[in-house]
């Protein structure tokens, strides 16, 4: 599967943006979907999951109450709503595919454990 991400930009601290992740070339509806960041000099972390049906979700402590996951599987899409942006979330956003089941117990949290990435898309938030 291939994977596009779109929508970032520069954003004052305090505003929302949203960032898309469009899927080609394969069944979207069979992957479990991330979204990871990458700030200069720092390891790829993550961000949000959410599950092949989009009901169940997940986030990295610090996402939790300002972000939102959530996709479309008849456009292929999955999308990532940020809030109440701050300066330390400016980062690189990807996305990422993981062909999987959800489970609850236990949230794919590591980049190795992902096998399809998109590009990336540019988040600047200034303070």
């Amino acid at each position: 599967v291939q994977l596009q991400a779109s929508g970032g930009g520069l954003v004052q601290a305090g505003g929302p943006l949203r960032l898309s992740c469009a899927a080609s070339g394969g069944t979207f509806s069979t992957y479990v979907m991330a979204w990871f960041r990458q700030a200069p000099g720092n390891e790829r972390e993550f961000v949000a999951a959410v599950s092949r049906s989009g009901v169940n979700t997940a986030f990295a402590d610090s996402m939790k109450g300002r972000f939102t996951v959530s996709r479309d599987n008849a456009k292929s899409t999955v999308y990532l709503q940020m809030n109440s942006l701050k300066p330390e979330d400016t980062a690189v956003y990807y996305c990422a595919a993981k062909p999987s089941y959800w489970s609850s117990s236990y949230v794919a949290t590591a980049a190795g454990q992902y096998d399809y990435w998109g590009q990336g898309t540019l988040v600047t938030v200034s303070s």
